[in-house]
C-alpha cells in the first residue's frame, strides 16, 4: 500500500483534490491518503504555512499530492498574521518552495502536451516537456533588504558593477542572489537528457542567457555541453530566454525537451502551458532522488473556491505523473487515455473550455472511461 500525504492547501485546492480522489479511486490504486496541514490559514494562525507536523507526515509517506496555495507579498502577509503573532519575527516563505528545498526536489517536471479536441490548443501538434531546476537560482531565498554593510562591502570589493549604485543608500536597495551550482546544473541537465532518451526526443534545448548573465548562465551552459557528450544521439540546442519566448510562439512544434534554471523555468513552463490550454491543463512533479510532490500548477483562485466550477484536468495529469513515479505505468497510461478521450469527445467541458460542466462532472466523466 502506498502512503500518500494529501495536501489540499487553499482555495480551489480542495475542489480539485476531491475530484482527483474520484479518479484515483476509479483506478483502484492501493493507497492510504493522509491529510496534512499546509497553506494560508496556518500562516495566519500559527505563523507557519508549513508546520513541522506536516513535514513529519511527509517524511512518513512515499510521496505527496498537493492542491493549491495562496501566497502574498511581504506587507500583506504580515498584515494578515494573527495579532498575537505580529512582531515576533515570523517571516512568510512559500511552503512549496520550502518543500522543494527540505526534500531536495531538484527536478520540476512540466509536460505540456496538446490533446486532440481541446478548443484551447494553440496548435494540435505540441508536445513540450520542461525541466526546471527547482532548488537554486533566483528562488534560492538569498535576499537582502536593507543590504547589510558587510554584504555591500564584499560586493563593492569584488564587482566593479556595484560602482553604479555607490550613491544609493542601503535602505533603498534590495538584492537577490542568483545561485547556480555545478552540482545543481549537472543533475537537472542530466535528468532532461535521460528523459529525452527514454521517450525518444531527438533534442534537448537549454534555455538561459549566458551573453548577459555570464557567470551563472555561463556555468549552466558549460555543464550542459559536457553532459551532452554522454548522449551522442541527442542534439543539444541552446537558446536565450527572451528569444525562446518568440520561437515557442512561432514554431512550438519544433521543440521537445527544454531545460533551464528556476526563474526561467517558471516563465517558460507557464508559456508552454498556455500553448496547450492554460493552467487548467498544467501539472508538475517536484521530484528528488527519494521523494516527490505532485501538483497542478494553477493558483488557489479564492473567488472560485467551493463553487465546483474549475477545471480539474491539471490535477488529473498531476495524478498521472505521480502514478508514473510510483511505477504504476499501466494505471498512468489508462488515466491519460481516459482524460484524452473525454477531451476529444467534447461533451463534458468546464467553463474555461467554453462549457458548463462542473468540476465533479469532469471527474465523473474521466472516472467513467476507466
Amino acid at each position: 500500500m502506498y502512503k500518500i500525504a494529501w495536501l489540499p492547501g487553499d482555495g480551489i485546492g480542495k475542489d480539485v483534490m476531491d475530484a482527483a480522489r474520484v479518479v484515483l479511486d476509479a483506478l483502484k490504486l492501493d493507497a492510504q491518503y493522509t491529510p496534512a496541514d499546509i497553506g494560508w490559514e496556518f500562516w495566519c494562525n500559527e505563523g507557519d504555512a508549513l508546520p513541522q507536523r506536516t513535514i513529519d507526515t511527509l517524511r512518513a509517506s512515499h510521496c505527496a499530492f498537493f492542491g493549491a496555495i495562496t501566497s502574498k507579498p511581504k506587507e500583506e502577509a504580515d498584515a494578515e498574521l494573527a495579532p498575537n503573532l505580529r512582531g515576533k519575527g515570523f517571516v512568510y516563505r512559500s511552503p512549496i518552495v520550502r518543500l522543494r528545498q527540505i526534500f531536495d526536489l531538484y527536478v520540476n517536471l512540466r509536460p505540456c502536451k496538446a490533446y486532440r479536441g481541446n478548443p484551447l490548443n494553440y496548435r494540435d501538434d505540441i508536445n513540450l516537456v520542461v525541466f526546471r531546476e527547482n532548488t537554486e537560482g533566483l528562488y534560492a531565498g538569498v535576499e537582502f533588504h536593507p543590504v547589510p554593510d558587510n554584504v555591500r562591502r564584499a560586493l563593492e570589493e569584488s564587482s566593479g558593477a556595484m560602482r553604479a549604485f555607490k550613491e544609493i543608500a542601503s535602505d533603498d536597495m534590495a538584492i537577490t542572489a542568483r545561485v547556480i551550482t555545478r552540482r545543481g546544473a549537472e543533475r537537472i541537465v542530466r535528468r532532461a537528457f535521460e528523459y529525452a532518451q527514454k521517450h525518444n526526443f531527438p533534442t534537448v534545448t537549454l534555455v538561459e542567457k549566458p551573453n548577459v548573465l555570464r557567470e551563472t548562465s555561463g556555468l549552466m551552459t558549460r555543464v550542459a555541453r559536457k553532459v551532452a557528450r554522454d548522449f551522442p544521439k541527442i542534439e543539444l540546442w541552446e537558446a536565450n530566454i527572451d528569444a525562446m519566448m518568440m520561437w515557442l510562439l512561432k514554431n512550438p512544434q519544433q521543440y521537445g525537451v527544454l531545460v533551464t534554471s528556476n526563474l526561467f523555468g517558471d516563465v517558460v513552463s507557464d508559456l508552454c502551458a498556455q500553448l496547450v490550454g492554460g493552467l487548467g491543463f498544467a501539472a508538475s512533479g517536484n521530484i528528488g532522488d527519494q521523494f516527490a510532490v505532485f501538483e497542478p500548477t494553477h493558483g488557489s483562485a479564492p473567488k472560485y473556491a467551493g463553487q465546483n466550477k474549475v477545471n480539474p484536468i491539471a490535477t488529473f495529469f498531476a495524478a498521472k505523473l505521480m502514478l508514473d513515479w510510483l511505477g504504476e505505468t499501466e494505471r498512468a497510461t489508462r488515466l491519460e487515455n481516459a482524460i484524452a478521450t473525454v477531451i476529444a469527445e467534447g461533451r463534458v467541458r468546464t467553463y474555461d473550455m467554453g462549457g458548463k460542466s462542473t468540476t465533479m462532472e469532469m471527474a465523473e466523466a474521466v472516472a467513467g472511461k476507466l
